[in-house]
Order: C-alpha cells, then sequence, then structure tokens
C-alpha cells in the first residue's frame, strides 16, 4: 500500500494533465535563465530575479513553486554566468535544483548590437518525499514516520539565443539526461518510481512602439515533451508612461484548447527594480470550480555597472 501511494505521490508531483514536468511560469519572459542557459549575462548587469508562484489557492497541498536566478557578463562581455535556485513542492514532495550556466557571447551585425549566445548548464536535482506529511487513519503506522524517496541526481542542458535591442529568439533543451527515481523504503530500494522526460522549448519575444508613450511586448514560449503533446504560452504586454507601467494578458494552451487565461501588470518602482503580479484563471480542467486561481509574484533587481555602454540603452529582455 505505501509503495502504490508513493508512486502516485510522485506521478502527480511530475506530471499534470499535460503531462508537463517543469513548472509553469506566467512570468516566463522575466524567467528566461530558468529556460535557457545562453541568457546568460544578457541583461549587461549583474540581475536577480525572484519568482513565487502559489498554484489552486485552496487546494490542500497545491504546488508552490519559488526560484531566484542570477547572472552577470564577464570577460569584457564575451562570457555570461548565471546560477538558479528553484523550489517545487506539491503535497509531501519537494523537488528543488541548483543549476549554473556558462555563455559564450557573439556580437552580430553591423553596429555589434545583437548577440548570438552558445549556452550549456550543469548541476543536481533533488526530490524528498515526506509520508509523515500525509493524513492516514492509523497515526501510529510507523511506515508513514519517515521521509523516503530521497535522491540528489544530476543533469546538464544547453541552447542556443540570440538577441537585440528589439528582438530575442532562443531554443534549449534545460535537462538532457533522463533520470530515474527509485524509492527507498527502510533501507531498501523500490522499484522506478518516476522517470525525468526530455524538454524542448523554444521563445521569442519582441518590441514594438505603438504610440510616443505605448509599446507592446509580445512573448511566446513552446514546450515539448516526448511523453506529452506541445503546450504554448503566450503573452502580450503594453508598456506605458515612458516604460514604467506594463500590462496585458496571457495564455496558456495545447494544440487544442486553451488551459488558462492570465493577466499580469508590473512596475518599474526605479530604474532598477521593477516588481510583477500575476493571476491565473483555469477554464479548461475541473479544478477552477474548486480553488481560487494561481498568484506569482515577480521581483528583478539590475545591479548596474555605471561605465557599462550598453546599459543606457533600456533593457526590456
Amino acid at each position: 500500500m505505501k509503495k502504490i501511494l508513493i508512486i502516485i505521490i510522485v506521478f502527480l508531483s511530475f506530471t499534470d494533465l499535460k503531462a508537463q514536468q517543469d513548472p509553469h511560469f506566467t512570468h516566463y519572459m522575466f524567467n528566461t535563465l530558468a529556460v535557457n542557459p545562453g541568457y546568460a549575462g544578457s541583461r549587461d548587469a549583474l540581475t536577480v530575479t525572484g519568482l513565487y508562484r502559489n498554484q489552486w489557492l485552496g487546494f490542500k497541498g497545491a504546488p508552490v513553486t519559488k526560484t531566484i536566478t542570477m547572472h552577470a557578463p564577464i570577460f569584457n562581455d564575451k562570457v555570461g554566468l548565471g546560477l538558479s535556485f528553484m523550489s517545487d513542492r506539491i503535497g509531501p514532495t519537494d523537488n528543488m535544483s541548483i543549476f549554473g550556466d556558462f555563455a559564450y557571447r557573439i556580437p552580430m551585425g553591423q553596429s555589434k548590437k545583437g548577440r548570438l549566445t552558445f549556452g550549456i548548464k550543469g548541476g543536481i536535482n533533488m526530490m524528498t518525499i515526506g509520508l509523515d506529511q500525509v493524513g492516514v487513519r492509523d497515526e501510529l503506522d510507523p511506515e508513514f514516520f519517515n521521509n523516503v524517496a530521497n535522491k540528489i541526481l544530476p543533469n546538464f542542458g544547453f541552447g542556443v539565443y540570440y538577441y537585440n535591442d528589439n528582438f530575442y529568439v532562443g531554443a534549449s533543451i534545460p535537462r538532457l539526461l533522463e533520470n530515474y527515481y527509485d524509492g527507498n523504503i527502510n533501507g531498501k530500494e523500490t522499484d522506478q518510481l518516476a522517470r525525468q522526460k526530455r524538454h524542448y522549448d523554444f521563445i521569442m519575444g519582441a518590441m514594438m512602439k505603438l504610440g510616443k508613450n505605448v509599446k507592446l511586448k509580445p512573448s511566446m514560449l513552446v514546450k515539448v515533451l516526448e511523453a506529452g503533446p506541445p503546450e504554448l504560452d503566450l503573452s502580450a504586454l503594453f508598456y506605458l508612461a515612458n516604460d514604467r507601467f506594463w500590462i496585458g494578458p496571457a495564455f496558456r494552451t495545447s494544440w487544442k484548447s486553451t488551459d488558462a487565461v492570465s493577466g499580469i501588470i508590473g512596475v518599474k518602482v526605479v530604474d532598477q527594480l521593477s516588481i510583477g503580479y500575476s493571476f491565473d484563471y483555469n477554464i479548461l480542467n475541473r479544478t477552477f470550480k474548486y480553488n481560487n486561481g494561481s498568484h506569482e509574484l515577480m521581483l528583478r533587481y539590475d545591479f548596474i555597472y555605471n561605465n557599462h555602454p550598453r546599459v543606457k540603452s533600456p533593457r526590456y529582455f
């Protein structure tokens, strides 16, 4: 019985209705380093970004995801380095990861304003299942006193990324290894519980001027998983008042239907600090009847290099 429960928990932790294993972020356009290591150093500053996502508010044990990324250019801007931390908690399972990123940047175009970057990332994934947090009828059952399936597994990925002041596009495989998770119950190894599946990500966005004080920033993220149908994230943010505020809709879809609609708002408090908030409403699956939606908060701070010539232009990506 305990083994069956573990398998169910791990399955739910690594999959949703579309078999997507990586956590969703409505602010994916502000969290590009988590998707593509080639993004490292692209803001020409030491950039620190934090995201907090509380999904399906009202569900006990619903997903809560926290991530912090930081990256900066070095060696005369030819190299970008990054570091990412993530915690994804679902019920009694806790998935954590630490990854480092390395990007080599090549100037492109006559003005050298474009950059073509090749990135690699490497790190570890850690998963813990705490059966001591599961509600059972017999609270004295010793089988549920201890954590199980405590695993630390290495992984690596790579990506290619191109950007200039008004456009970006990239393709990546964030996790190349398809690791297996096995259980460990009372010191004894169990059969395979779950397997990490390889993801293929394609991201693209632009900034377009619509008027004197209005700009449009459309973005797209395509996620392809071998075990499930492709998934598409779309957003359209309108930048107002000299780029101090932004607001716009976002959609998460499969090829056949829309899974969720979202609203995103944000403000640039000062030139270096940005704050964003989004609210998601599920419209495809039946969970929308029983939860209060998903909330997400974004904070980003640029430790700007005062003598850096490129930082003087706006950093939209």
